[in-house]
């Protein structure tokens, strides 16, 4: 954008000086060459009354004279003899010894003419010959003011429209960063309202939208935070029904799952509340490791061999630690639920330059038909949320989320998490 107004000024700023320049450079060669016949033709007539009262002799002696001190050849035709400057009877002589004072272009330069009466005598003729270089006698330093001028107008309005781009520019990739940090969550970023013309009026309205947004976010913050608390009585209901059943082992292992799904309302209000902070980090071995952990008793009461390969930690990635674990058990609980009883399956994670690569395979029949990274989407009756949050878990770290046939003939499913930036 700076370039291209630089080049618009340069362009616009070029074309008026040349409308301007070149008719003043005219101008000032046409007003050097009046002056100089005008001159010419004064020194010229001021020979006149010589001319008409002088002797031959004395007339010789001041034509030489006024020649010799004049920038010009001065000459004087009187019955066929020439005195002064040395020249030939050209036509405008020849016209003027028949009484037409006259002047006129000649090879290089002007002649200019006077035809003197002298009464019953042959008429005298009075010749001034003004060269090229003395019309043009100060033009080439005139027309070097101009262009230095010129030059000087080009380079003060190049730096006026650099210095307006420079502020066109610089509230431009303020906007702009305005926009990218807002679109990375720093809902607190503003942009410079006092920005020049209608980029002000788009700072205004940006700022306007960052405003609307974190209003919006807020609201839903509370409000998931709010509805996730209400379903606290309900699980604290359960809770002191499970301990008062008879069974203290069935108590105990109920109280402990409603533990678990307590401990997940926290962190939906934990991290519904977080949201819009600073990013969050999670130890990806940790938490792999803890999860296959859990989920390893299941596999043990449904027969299956679990193989596990977690590569030693840390492993930061971008994603809270809640996160996290939801993206595990929405793998580990896929298998568990789309695969017959006693099918193996295998987790992986390794490290990968600049985050964690998660890998789910299992032995089952595949992945069924349909989009199932949809949020909705299942292929097997269930709420089809799973996958859609190992893809969104992905997505906010910068990763992706493949899906292939498994060296065992079932899934596999391969989730790169960025680390943070």
């Amino acid at each position: 954008m700076r370039r291209r107004v630089l080049l618009l000024v340069a362009a616009t700023t070029t074309l008026v000086l040349v409308a301007f320049l070149v008719p003043l450079a005219v101008l000032v060669k046409n007003v050097a060459a009046d002056r100089a016949v005008q001159r010419a033709t004064v020194e010229a007539q001021a020979l006149t009354s010589f001319v008409a009262t002088t002797d031959r002799a004395s007339l010789a002696a001041s034509v030489r004279e006024v020649d010799s001190g004049s920038p010009y050849d001065v000459s004087v035709f009187v019955d066929g003899q020439v005195f002064g400057a040395a020249a030939d009877r050209s036509p405008l002589v020849r016209l003027a010894e028949g009484g037409v004072s006259q002047s006129g272009e000649v090879p290089g330069g002007r002649e200019i003419v006077f035809a003197v009466d002298r009464g019953d005598a042959a008429t005298a003729v009075i010749r001034t010959f003004v060269s090229d270089a003395e019309l043009a006698a100060g033009v080439p330093r005139a027309w070097l003011l101009l262009g230095g001028l010129g030059i000087a107008l080009l380079l003060v309005s190049l730096l006026v429209a650099d210095r307006l781009a420079r502020a066109f520019v610089r509230s431009t990739v303020d906007l702009a960063a305005v926009s990218h940090r807002l679109g990375r969550g720093e809902l607190d970023a503003r942009a410079e309202e006092s920005a020049p013309g209608e980029l002000g009026v788009v700072a205004t309205a940006l700022n306007g939208l960052a405003e609307r947004i974190d209003g919006l976010l807020r609201e839903e913050r509370e409000t998931i935070a709010d509805l996730s608390h209400r379903v606290r009585t309900p699980l604290t209901s359960l809770k002191m029904e499970a301990d008062a059943l008879p069974d203290p082992e069935a108590a105990e292992r109920i109280g402990a799952r409603v533990d678990a799904v307590n401990r997940v309302v926290t962190d939906v209000i934990h991290q519904a509340r977080r949201r819009g902070g600073p990013p969050a980090v999670a130890d990806a071995a940790d938490v792999v490791a803890d999860r296959v952990a859990f989920w390893a008793v299941l596999a043990e009461d449904t027969e299956r061999d679990l193989t596990v390969d977690v590569a030693p930690g840390p492993l930061p990635v971008a994603l809270p630690r809640a996160d996290l674990e939801a993206c595990v058990d929405a793998l580990l609980g896929n298998v568990f639920a789309h695969t017959p009883h006693g099918t193996a399956f295998q987790v992986a994670l390794v490290a990968r330059p600049g985050g964690a690569e998660l890998t789910v395979a299992d032995a089952g029949p595949g992945l069924p038909g349909g989009h199932a990274l949809l949020r909705g989407v299942s292929g097997s009756g269930s709420s089809g949320l799973g996958l859609d949050i190992v893809r969104r878990a992905a997505e906010r770290t910068g990763g992706t989320v493949r899906f292939d046939r498994a060296d065992a003939g079932g899934l596999r499913v391969v989730v790169d998490l960025l680390g943070p930036r």
